[in-house]
């Protein structure tokens, strides 16, 4: 019991240092979060329930002309042409995430099967690519995409193009595209889980006859399942509200849901439906991250596995 006047003793002398660092080292960041993240989504949730201007920008009244709009009502009545765009997202960041897992999980295995002297080489070869600027690497993919070049030339001769038409602009460009732009984040924390991998649990499942599927999917796949899905969120996430990508490789054709929301601030003026597509984004990715965590739940057993 402490009374006034009392002299602090040495335990209460090292709580305040304590508390002193905390607040030194948490402060900073807090206020960047709070600034830079908190701040711009009430701002967005604000404008998404403002009416359109003459000029593209909010004003009063409130209303939920911007969530019909993205729903697809308007004038005329409803059109597709939103929910096709979501639907094309959504289609694309599975089918870019899928094709990221595939291609992944063998390098990762490769990278920690070499010898140590070599693993930092082989990861720095996978993580170089992604320090070149985002826009000059999808121009490096126009221009080996495009009509007249070796790939073009070889899907004409395979009938998978039509003559003179190319690779570029298309949605198979999208794809590869976010392939090729999001492999390094899930070959990192795949190759972070085998470094883990209990080599013992493989090679009984191998004394036990099993099957190298059997043997990979009991032995190897649990423990790797925290990588998998750290991974898929560093992937899945940011593909769904890609804009570079699909503006420079699709060519209008394989517009996103980041290109809807960015041309409704730049060419087609309608602040409060950008901000409406901007919350949607939002929930969307509060959805996967639930829906990563339950499935990581099941298929870890019924632990919880932190992403």
């Amino acid at each position: 019991m402490s009374f006034p006047g009392a002299v602090p003793t040495a335990r209460s002398r090292a709580m305040v240092r304590e508390t002193r660092h905390l607040l030194f080292t948490v402060t900073p960041g807090a206020f960047w979060i709070f600034t830079f993240l908190v701040l711009p989504s009430a701002y967005l949730m604000g404008v998404a329930f403002m009416t359109n201007g003459p000029y593209g920008l909010p004003q009063m009244p409130l209303s939920l002309d911007s969530f019909e709009r993205l729903a697809g009502v308007g004038f005329l009545g409803w059109s597709p042409g939103n929910l096709y765009t979501l639907l094309r997202s959504l289609w694309q960041t599975l089918v870019s995430t899928v094709l990221v897992v595939i291609i992944a999980y063998p390098v990762a295995y490769y990278i920690t099967t070499c010898r140590e002297k070599w693993r930092p080489i082989l990861l720095l070869l996978v993580v170089v690519p992604s320090w070149t600027n985002q826009v000059i690497r999808a121009f490096g993919w126009m221009n080996l995409l495009a009509p007249g070049t070796p790939l073009s030339n070889l899907a004409e001769s395979l009938g998978l193009v039509a003559p003179n038409m190319g690779l570029y602009p298309s949605n198979f460009a999208v794809t590869l595209g976010l392939v090729y732009n999001f492999l390094p984040f899930m070959v990192l924390p795949l190759y972070a889980a085998f470094e883990k991998l209990d080599t013992a649990q493989v090679q009984a499942a191998q004394d036990l006859y099993a099957s190298p599927v059997r043997a990979f999917w009991h032995a190897v796949f649990p423990q790797t399942l925290p990588g998998l899905l750290a991974g898929t969120v560093l992937v899945a996430i940011p593909a769904f509200g890609m804009y570079v990508i699909p503006e420079l490789l699709g060519g209008g054709k394989g517009m996103m849901l980041g290109n809807l929301v960015a041309n409704q601030f730049s060419g087609s003026s309608n602040w409060p439906l950008g901000a409406a597509g901007a919350i949607l984004m939002l929930i969307a990715t509060f959805i996967g991250l639930f829906a990563m965590r339950r499935i990581g739940k099941r298929l870890g057993g019924g632990e919880e596995v932190v992403i």
